[in-house]
């Protein structure tokens, strides 16, 4: 592997371990040349579908445009970086399982809304409000009732 610092064509493997509960590999390089560290990671490539946008674009899929999203999300909540990761890798892996060529944007949003309705239930109202584009604050406060009261009251039978 090259040295991203100096271009060294060649640097060599100081350490290797798991990662990412096992599915990557962790790699502590050193560059011969100028003597500087770095960290690379092995992952299994998993291809995705093309997104299919609201305006009938389509797009690869982008771990971090994904990521990105959740993170603006989460900000001051206390999702950590892993748990954003472990959202995207959760995406990206249903995505890859589907078998589909497409998939539509909604269903890669639907995926992150239930991952952090799951998680942090303030980083998904964040999330859904822009996701969902809520047309009045009606719909936005419907949401926000379906959280605090997720069973519908049914009315008593006499």
């Amino acid at each position: 592997m090259q040295c991203p610092f100096c271009g060294f064509p060649d640097t060599k493997v100081t350490d290797s371990r798991l990662s990412e509960g096992g599915q990557a590999v962790r790699r502590r390089r050193g560059c011969e040349a100028c003597g500087r560290r770095f960290t690379t990671y092995e992952r299994l490539e998993v291809v995705t579908p093309l997104i299919i946008k609201k305006d009938q674009r389509r797009e690869p899929f982008e771990r971090a445009k994904v990521a990105k999203g959740i993170a603006r999300a989460c900000v001051k909540r206390p999702v950590s970086a892993s748990d954003i990761e472990a959202i995207v890798d959760t995406v990206e892996r249903q995505l890859g399982e589907r078998g589909e060529r497409e998939v539509p944007a909604a269903e890669v949003g639907a995926r992150v809304i239930e991952a952090l309705r799951q998680r942090d239930r303030v980083a998904y109202v964040r999330y859904a409000s822009v996701y969902r584009e809520f047309k009045d604050v009606e719909e936005f406060a419907a949401e926000l009732q379906t959280l605090v009261d997720p069973e519908p009251s049914k009315p008593e039978a006499k």
